[in-house]
């Protein structure tokens, strides 16, 4: 009569556990027959030969084969050297003794050690030495240095300019700070920094130490001053422009009065050159009389002297006018610095209220769900969403609020990986448990030996999932913390996600329900 298919609790995605992990040579009575590795949940064919029950699915997925250990050993006998899925059972006496065999941490570095059991149950795919493949830049590190590597020194990971918010490439970093226009830079004239590349241009043209040409530069002035020191120029430098400004229009004269001389004289084809002009001033006067110009040049000269006094006087009322706006300037800015100096301690306040306002909803939290019998049921509503987060890797873990085993008991919580985590990723829920750092600590009893039963509640009740162990008292996850939680210990094969597909009674109203309870005996 054919036997029913196996149990739930023989279900594995993993092959034999590697020969490594062994503290003793291993008997070939404890060896898988397909993997050559040690019995991962044996299952026993007709024949007597044993496999990992995962390998014994492979190699019968496809319907009754002929084993390949009876013909190496020359027993093979048709009817009986046959493996099929519904005559094995379960070999719970070699499993027995496998999980009592002596077992040590294969990674270098690790120094754990302890029975099988604990160590496919405890320290398998949660080692900190073990050696995973980065997804991003495929590069082999720790798992305890998984997340400094993927937050500081990938070399794929993507990075988002704390200038200008803009998502790029770790490696695209050098190139983008060149063209970021948020980018902070310094004016080596007056030394200000963190000044956006934006805005450089612009203070570039108002920066007080920054040189520019005297705006007289068309006249000939060849100064070239702080453009805060540019109003004093113009002040000292007033006689000098107009001496400028008088020899440019004596010259602007003299081109007007040789253009004249040169049409009066076009009749005999003579041209006067500039080493011929007439001299400036009171002599040009008495030497434009003498050759019978007088009237006609000292009324030039008089317009020209009328026009420079107006300029001159110009100039004085324009240098008083900047001088007024440069003291509204002034003014004007000591208020707006009074202002910004307000802003800024408004926001100072603001954001000390924010950070107040924000640890009082999590107190309220904490006060709203917390427990304190060491019994603890997590509601976690939104599933489906909250798994695409953990599968895209938004959000690949939760912690529940805090609860604990007393009022001044310990103070616990749960860390749930809805993709898995470790060996369960992809395949399986993991779930954790986390001994936080409480007000009480100092004392309590330490390290944390309490045993702790997981559930993941049957909402038909009828089968809940129940995994439970006990700490072990050597690992830092149950010492006192000296941090804000210690790392998470438990089951990262819980629960396999294939039982909350479909119309499962463990996910109703897309809603799953955790228990925790801590054994309280001895506290």
């Amino acid at each position: 009569m054919a036997r029913p298919s196996l149990p739930s609790s023989l279900d594995s995605t993993l092959p034999g556990i590697s020969r490594e992990v062994l503290s003793v040579s291993m008997e070939p009575k404890y060896q898988c027959q397909q993997c050559k590795e040690i019995l991962r949940k044996p299952l026993q064919a007709q024949c007597g030969h044993r496999f990992c029950v995962f390998c014994f699915k492979q190699l019968t997925s496809s319907g009754p084969i002929p084993c390949e250990a009876c013909r190496a050993e020359g027993i093979f006998e048709e009817a009986v050297s046959m493996l099929n899925i519904e005559v094995a059972f379960a070999d719970n006496a070699a499993r027995r003794e496998i999980d009592s065999l002596p077992a040590k941490c294969p990674n270098d570095g690790c120094s754990w050690s302890g029975t099988l059991k604990e160590y496919e149950g405890q320290h398998e795919g949660c080692c900190d030495f073990e050696h995973v493949k980065c997804e991003a830049c495929q590069a082999l590190i720790l798992v305890g240095e998984k997340d400094r590597h993927n937050e500081r020194e990938c070399e794929a990971r993507t990075l988002n300019c704390k200038y200008c918010k803009v998502t790029f490439n770790f490696k695209e970093i050098k190139a983008h700070d060149e063209i970021c226009q948020k980018f902070p830079m310094q004016c080596k004239d007056c030394g200000k920094k963190k000044i956006p590349r934006e805005k450089f241009q612009e203070h570039i043209k108002s920066c007080a130490k920054s040189k520019s040409a005297c705006q007289f530069r068309e006249i000939g002035c060849r100064a070239v001053v702080d453009n805060g020191k540019q109003q004093e120029h113009e002040q000292t430098g007033v006689m000098e422009h107009l001496r400028l400004m008088l020899a440019a229009l004596s010259s602007m004269r003299l081109r007007a009065e040789g253009a004249g001389e040169l049409q009066e004289d076009s009749g005999l084809g003579l041209y006067r050159g500039p080493e011929d002009a007439p001299p400036v001033g009171a002599h040009a006067v008495a030497h434009n009389a003498g050759r019978g110009g007088g009237p006609g040049v000292q009324q030039k000269v008089s317009a020209l002297e009328n026009i420079l006094c107006v300029l001159n006087r110009e100039m004085e009322r324009s240098a008083l006018t900047l001088e007024a706006l440069s003291r509204q300037h002034r003014l004007d800015q000591e208020k707006i610095e009074n202002l910004a100096n307000k802003v800024r301690q408004l926001e100072r306040t603001l954001t000390t209220r924010d950070l107040q306002l924000a640890e009082s909803e999590q107190s309220l939290r904490e006060l709203q769900f917390c427990t304190y019998d060491g019994v603890f049921i997590w509601k976690i509503a939104d599933f489906s969403r909250r798994r695409q987060d953990a599968v895209g890797g938004r959000a690949p873990a939760m912690f529940s609020p805090a609860f604990y085993s007393s009022k001044y008991g310990y103070k616990m919580c749960l860390r749930l990986y809805l993709n898995g985590d470790g060996t369960g990723r992809g395949t399986h829920l993991s779930l954790f448990f986390v001994v936080m750092r409480g007000k009480y600590d100092a004392l309590l009893k330490w390290p944390f030996s309490q045993k702790v039963t997981l559930m993941l509640l049957d909402q038909n009740n009828r089968e809940h999932i129940i995994d439970a162990f006990r700490p072990d008292v050597s690992s830092t996850s149950f010492q006192r913390p000296i941090s804000e939680m210690n790392i998470a210990s438990g089951c990262p094969l819980f629960c396999p996600l294939a039982k909350l597909a479909g119309k499962s009674s463990y996910l109703r109203d897309d809603t799953i329900f955790i228990k925790a309870i801590v054994d309280l005996t001895g506290l």
